[in-house]
């Protein structure tokens, strides 16, 4: 898989940002080469397309690196894109649900309609850590009477065993194991 390889080569590790023993994933430079965006949306249309999942009706991007490549991806797929945002950037009615984090509670919403009953959803975000974002998010398409056909990760940080808190399968481009 050359093309994971030339992403992975692009990230930048950031110690101890935005605090103190975290060794921070940084992606941006990964947005410097257009080759390697291209790459990397291809890489997630093409598995989600040769997965075996249903149709996917709707991307569901988490606030905010899931934005960057969800509506491209979700254009590729002919699909519909919703963005899950932290409570109280969205207007109109929203659906929120909680979800803890280190410090405490934080809360995720989507606006009411974004989703339809029934519909196939994957959950794109940056990385996966705990997974306590991303299963937040699987917890409102939920609420939507929609299904999580996939959650789909740019980065995992296995050793965090994130995606044993998740409702469905999921796919990440790179696993970093350490």
């Amino acid at each position: 898989m050359a093309d994971v390889q030339y992403i992975k080569s692009l990230l930048r590790v950031v110690p101890d940002f935005p605090k103190k023993g975290i060794m921070f994933q940084d992606i941006f430079p990964v947005f410097q080469d257009p080759k390697a965006v291209e790459m990397l949306i291809t890489h997630i249309v093409h598995h989600i397309l040769a997965s075996g999942l249903p149709k996917i009706d709707v991307i569901v991007g988490l606030e905010s690196r899931g934005f960057l490549l969800g509506p491209a991806i979700a254009l590729r797929l002919g699909a519909a894109f919703a963005p899950v945002r932290k409570a109280g950037k969205l207007p109109g009615d929203t659906i929120v649900v909680g979800y803890e984090k280190e410090y405490g509670t934080d809360y995720f919403e989507m606006q009411k309609g974004s989703i339809q009953p029934g519909q196939n959803v994957v959950i794109l975000d940056d990385l996966i850590a705990t997974g306590g974002s991303a299963k937040a998010a699987g917890e409102l398409v939920e609420k939507f009477g929609a299904k999580v056909a996939e959650y789909v990760f740019f980065i995992e940080l296995s050793f965090l065993q994130g995606t044993k808190a998740l409702n469905a399968p999921s796919y990440s481009v790179i696993t970093i194991d350490d």
